[in-house]
């Protein structure tokens, strides 16, 4: 790394949000920003359609309906993630339905994938948690097998790899979030990117109120159009999901410099695991041969039944480290979910049980912040980190 730090907000994102106040929100003076993030961050992941957003769950609800789920439909997602993955499916109208996880790689496991489809089943979301993709080869061929859409959730992963594919584009569409913590950020936003031209048609409509004159490149209604009395503007239902001119402006500049922000995340990720090398009781998430990890955070399972979690996270603040989070628990065990039945049809109970590999994981998940763009403050949280690891004993 050349730099000893750098501002996670650039210059660049100020002059662009500039442009967009001097227009003053006029439509004839605007700057374009929303066009402008589309065609960079279509361009950056090498797709051919990118459709911008409120936030993160506003891009799963969108894509899921547009790809024709709802009410009668089950679509798997995996229970340790984020609950925004298994709310867009009760958003859409359709249930959730668990797949448990891989014990070492912690996404979604292909083999409780395959146990969970039934008659029902019409999508698949594959969570890239923490910012490494699932096994998404075998995903993709039993969704082939069964005609199920395949929607990834990226919202933890920019530019992580699949055996040499970049993440988001290995499915029928993906899902990114520009929320605070993610890579890049425009405190709220997000994107869906696909090559399906109907598919990009259908998404943008629905997130934009059903608009007869948007579609996959056109994301604003012109106002020789709108001003017509006789024109018919809405061909179908659809939500106000659009992101906003200066949401977009600073989103452009995160894309334009997408790569070096997820490089100082991997480089914090390597010092990381530098300070817990040869440890055998903290287990950092696997990586298989031919994937590139992006590192929203990095992430540590504790292995010894004599240290709790909190008695972990206690002494790593006690010596100055910065606050981490614990993994979210399981989706099925929020309150929100747990002992609910949301439809006649669903046959799963969310309770304990139900994915014995994600519940033994879940506790025992130490998510360290990767966020950091200064070098010095870096070197210390991971010194702290092997400080940490001394107290308990190497």
């Amino acid at each position: 790394m050349t730099t000893q730090r750098i501002d996670r907000i650039s210059a660049r994102a100020y002059q662009y949000v500039c442009e967009v106040l001097r227009s003053e929100f006029y439509g004839s003076k605007s700057a374009g920003m929303m066009t402008r993030l589309e065609q960079a961050f279509a361009r950056r992941f090498g797709v051919r359609y990118a459709i911008s957003f409120i936030n993160g769950t506003a891009t799963l609800h969108a894509a899921l309906a547009a790809a024709g789920v709802g009410p009668g439909d089950e679509v798997i997602v995996p229970p340790l993630t984020m609950a925004s993955t298994a709310f867009s499916v009760l958003h859409a109208g359709a249930v959730p339905v668990f797949a448990d996880i891989d014990p070492r790689t912690w996404t979604l496991d292909p083999a409780s994938v395959a146990e969970r489809i039934t008659p029902r089943t019409k999508a698949i979301i594959p969570v890239a948690i923490y910012g490494l993709a699932p096994d998404m080869d075998p995903i993709m061929e039993l969704a082939a097998a069964h005609g199920l859409f395949v929607l990834e959730d990226d919202a933890q992963c920019f530019l992580g790899t699949y055996k040499g594919r970049l993440v988001g584009t290995l499915g029928h569409a993906a899902s990114f979030s520009f929320q605070s913590s993610k890579h890049m950020t425009s405190g709220e936003g997000g994107m869906v990117i696909t090559n399906d031209p109907d598919l990009a048609d259908r998404v943008r409509r629905f997130g934009s109120l059903g608009y007869a004159a948007v579609g996959a490149g056109a994301g604003k209604i012109s106002k020789h159009d709108i001003q017509d009395p006789g024109y018919a503007r809405h061909v179908e239902v659809g939500w106000n999901y659009r992101i906003s001119e200066l949401a977009a402006a600073v989103a452009l500049e995160q894309t334009e410099r997408l790569d070096e922000l997820v490089a100082w995340r991997v480089e914090m990720a390597r010092l990381y695991a530098q300070a817990v090398d040869g440890v055998d009781w903290l287990v950092p998430q696997y990586v298989p041969e031919g994937y590139g990890h992006s590192y929203w955070t990095y992430v540590l399972k504790l292995a010894r039944d004599d240290i709790t979690w909190h008695d972990f996270r206690r002494v790593y603040l006690e010596l100055g480290g910065e606050p981490f989070y614990g993994a979210w628990r399981l989706n099925y065990l929020e309150p929100a979910f747990r002992g609910r039945k949301f439809a006649a049809y669903q046959w799963q109970d969310f309770e304990p049980g139900l994915c014995p590999v994600a519940e033994d994981v879940q506790p025992r998940l130490i998510q360290l912040p990767t966020n950091y763009y200064d070098r010095a403050k870096m070197e210390a949280q991971a010194e702290i980190l092997a400080k940490t690891i001394d107290h308990f004993g190497r």
